[in-house]
C-alpha cells in the first residue's frame, strides 16, 4: 500500500494531484486545512493537504516521508498517514535481538505506537458530530471496501496455535535499547507471525480475518524486513481497515431523520439521549424525539424523560401509517431521532414492522439508519444479527458496552463482515459523557497491544 499526502490551493486541487499520481481508484483518507505560517501568513488563504492511499497488487508498503504534525485547524486521521518508527530515545523492552521477542515484548512495541500517534494529533481532532453536510470537512466519496474473498493463508496457522505458545529466550540487553532490528530470518518471522497470530486471536477476532491479515505480510514479511518496520506496517494496515467513520451530518434540508435500530438490551434509547444531548446542548440544534416501540413496558416514559430534560417534544408512534403525519410536526427541527422496537432477530412479526416502518418515510427527508450493537455480545450471535437487519436494509454500526469487554475483536469482525460504516461507541451510561465518534487508532492499539 502506497500512502502520500499531497497539497493544494483548494480541496478540489489537491485531491486531483493525488488521482493524477496515484489513479481514479485512490482512496481519500483525510483532507485537513493548513493556515500558513509566519506574521504575513497571517493574511494569506490556506492550504489543502490530502493524505491518500493505494493499494498495490504485490501488497507491499513502501514508507511514506515523515512530516510535522500539525497542529492547526481541526482534522480527523482515519488511518496512521505517517511513516511511524520507533525514535532511538524511545524505552522499549523489544532488543535488536529479534529471536529475543516474546509476545509482552510485542504487545509493548505496538502499544509504543499507538501512544507516540495519539501524542502527535492530541490537538487536532475534529468533532463530527454536527455540522451540516455543505459545511463539514469535504471527504472524497471514494470509499476504502475490502473484498470479502476467501481466504488465502500465507501459512496454517491453526496448526501452530500450541506450539505458539512455547516461551521465547527473554532478551539479555538492557530494555532502553532502541528497536533498530536487522532483517529477520526465516525463524523469526514465522515466530512474529506466530505471535501475532495469538495476539489477534486472544482479541476474538474471526480467524479467516486473521489470515487475511497475516496473509497481507507474505511479500513484505519475505522481503526480509526488520520488525519494528513490520510492527508499523501491521499498525498501519489495521487502521486502515477500520476506514473513516461515518456520523450524523446534518443538512439544509430539515428535518433530518434518524432512525436507531437493534435487539432487545443493546441501549439504544440510552444511545439516542447521549446523542440527541450533543447536538442539541453542544452544538445548540434543534432535537426532536419519536419513538416507535410500544411494545417494550416503559419505553415511551424512558425517553421522555430525556426529552424533558433536553426539553425536546417528543410523539409516541402507535400506528406506522401516523409516522410521516408525526414527522410533519417536527419540519423546522434539524434533527428527529427516532427510538425503534428491539426484538429478537428470530421475531419475523416485528422484523416485518420495521421493514414497513423504514420504507414509510416520505421522500421528501433525508434519513439515515444505525444499527446498534453490543461490544459484549458473541460473535456468532452478531453475525445472526446483522444478516437478519441487512436483508432489508443498508445501515452503519454504533457499537456499545466498550467498557464492559476487553476484548475488540468484534468491532473489526463486524467492520469486515458487513462492510458498514462504523459510528460512534459508548463506554458508559452517563448522558452525555459516554459516547464518542470510533476512534480507529485506539482501537487498533487495544487489539494489538491491550491496555
Amino acid at each position: 500500500m502506497t500512502i502520500k499526502k499531497f497539497s493544494g490551493k483548494t480541496k478540489e486541487e489537491a485531491i486531483e494531484a493525488a488521482k493524477k499520481e496515484l489513479g481514479s481508484q485512490v482512496v481519500i483518507m483525510n483532507i485537513k486545512e493548513q493556515k500558513q505560517g509566519g506574521i504575513m501568513g497571517l493574511f494569506k488563504a490556506p492550504i489543502y493537504e490530502v493524505t491518500a492511499a493505494i493499494e498495490e497488487n504485490d501488497h507491499s508498503f513502501p514508507p511514506v516521508q515523515k512530516s510535522a504534525p500539525s497542529t492547526s485547524g481541526n482534522h480527523f486521521e482515519a488511518v496512521a498517514d505517517e511513516a511511524i518508527s520507533l525514535k532511538p530515545e524511545t524505552p522499549s523492552k523489544t532488543t535488536s535481538s529479534v529471536s529475543n521477542v516474546n509476545e509482552a515484548d510485542l504487545k509493548s512495541a505496538f502499544r509504543e505506537i499507538g501512544e507516540m500517534v495519539e501524542k502527535s494529533e492530541k490537538e487536532s481532532a475534529i468533532d463530527l458530530y454536527a455540522k451540516p453536510a455543505k459545511k463539514t470537512t469535504s471527504l472524497d466519496t471514494t470509499t476504502y471496501v475490502k473484498s470479502e474473498e476467501e481466504t488465502k493463508t500465507f501459512v496454517s496457522f491453526s496448526d501452530m496455535n500450541t506450539k505458539a505458545k512455547e516461551p521465547i529466550v527473554q532478551p539479555k540487553s538492557s530494555p532502553s535499547q532502541a528497536v533498530q532490528t536487522p532483517s529477520m530470518n526465516n525463524k523469526e518471522q514465522l515466530n512474529f507471525l506466530k505471535m501475532l497470530y495469538n495476539i489477534l486471536m486472544d482479541n476474538e477476532v474471526d480467524e479467516r480475518y486473521v489470515n487475511q491479515i497475516l496473509d497481507d505480510l507474505g511479500n513484505v514479511i519475505s522481503s526480509g524486513s526488520s520488525l519494528d518496520y513490520l510492527i508499523s506496517n501491521v499498525y498501519q494496515k489495521m487502521v486502515l481497515k477500520f476506514g473513516k467513520p461515518n456520523v450524523i451530518t446534518l443538512s439544509e434540508k430539515k428535518p433530518k431523520i434518524v432512525f436507531v435500530i437493534g435487539p432487545t438490551g443493546v441501549g439504544k434509547t440510552t444511545t439516542i439521549a447521549k446523542i440527541a444531548s450533543k447536538f442539541k446542548i453542544e452544538h445548540k440544534k434543534n432535537v426532536a424525539f419519536i419513538t416507535t416501540d410500544t411494545y417494550r413496558i416503559a419505553a415511551a416514559d424512558q425517553l421522555n424523560v430525556y426529552a424533558n430534560i433536553l426539553s425536546s417534544p417528543v410523539s409516541i408512534v402507535y400506528d406506522i401509517n401516523d409516522f410521516n403525519t408525526e414527522v410533519e410536526k417536527y419540519k423546522d427541527m434539524d434533527l428527529v431521532l427516532v427510538d425503534t422496537a428491539g426484538f429478537s432477530h428470530k421475531n419475523q412479526v416485528q422484523k416485518d414492522d420495521l421493514k414497513k416502518l423504514l420504507s414509510t418515510v416520505s421522500d421528501e427527508y433525508e434519513k439515515e439508519i444505525f444499527l446498534v450493537l453490543s461490544a459484549t455480545t458473541k460473535y456468532h450471535d452478531l453475525k445472526e444479527i446483522v444478516d437478519t437487519y441487512k436483508n432489508f436494509t443498508s445501515f452503519k454500526i454504533i457499537f456499545t458496552k466498550l467498557d464492559e469487554t476487553i476484548s475488540y475483536g468484534n468491532l473489526l469482525n463486524m467492520k469486515l463482515y458487513t462492510n458498514a460504516d462504523l459510528s460512534y461507541v459508548t463506554t458508559g451510561q452517563t448522558v452525555p459523557d459516554d459516547i464518542e465518534v470510533i476512534d480507529s487508532q485506539k482501537i487498533v492499539k487495544q487489539l494489538l497491544g491491550g491496555h
